[in-house]
């Protein structure tokens, strides 16, 4: 089992371009400002190279780790410490019968959404109620995340 690393850095892409759709005005954008109490002079007084930056390169963590979430093979190997040459003839054995068992676009979003539900959703839900933020603002972010995470399991599970 390989690491899929162009599957990673295109489901790293994936939180940029959907949050662009998402906090937009069209959508969650005016509310999420509001909620966030964020100023179009706050927006403006940000260095957006480094902004940019940053989150690509923390989308290409979230991404790489999305893996070991979505795809099942990644537990196998984790249990022969990636070191397959060394792997008992069992791990072969087990890799020729379920290899890409459950590698699919579908299996991926499920788990994406299921980290979004049970990951995201508690740890935005505290820090929220910490920070006195509205359930509308807690919300907003995590049905993005979810759906972020969603699609990036998406690809990255389903990526063969």
């Amino acid at each position: 089992m390989e690491i899929n690393f162009l599957a990673v850095l295109v489901a790293a892409l994936v939180p940029t371009a959907l949050g662009f759709l998402w906090y937009n005005p069209i959508l969650f954008g005016n509310a999420w400002m509001r909620e966030a109490g964020m100023t179009e002079e706050k927006i403006k007084g940000g260095n957006m190279a480094v902004i940019f930056g940053v989150s690509l390169l923390l989308a290409i963590l979230l991404s790489f780790f999305t893996q070991f979430l979505v795809i099942h093979q990644m537990g196998a190997l984790g249990m022969v410490g990636a070191e397959v040459e060394k792997a008992l003839p069992s791990y072969g054995a087990f890799m020729a019968d379920y290899g890409n068992a459950h590698r699919s676009f579908g299996h991926g979003a499920i788990h994406g959404a299921m980290a979004g539900i049970f990951f995201v959703l508690p740890l935005f839900g505290m820090n929220g109620l910490f920070e006195r933020r509205s359930w509308k603002y807690i919300l907003i972010n995590v049905g993005y995340w979810t759906l972020t995470l969603t699609i990036m399991g998406a690809i990255v599970c389903g990526w063969v």
